[in-house]
């Protein structure tokens, strides 16, 4: 069986999010280099994560009910 991953828990997404609003930036005159483009993404992508392990922690920790 094949677990099945929300849109928002690929990093991939994020990845091609990211890189949306760097072409974005660019049409408005901001450019920003390949190197920083991909630390920025990078970044972001562990940010993510980190976010949705802290998430997951607090919900952990908080739950007050037994799933079954």
């Amino acid at each position: 069986m094949v677990e099945e991953k929300n849109w928002y828990e690929s990093k991939t997404i994020w990845g091609a999010l990211l890189a949306i609003g760097a072409s974005f930036m660019g049409v408005f005159g901001v450019s920003i280099d390949t190197v920083a483009q991909a630390d920025l993404a990078d970044a972001m992508i562990q940010l993510i994560g980190a976010i949705g392990a802290m998430t997951a922690i607090y919900g952990r920790l908080s739950a007050t009910d037994i799933i079954s």
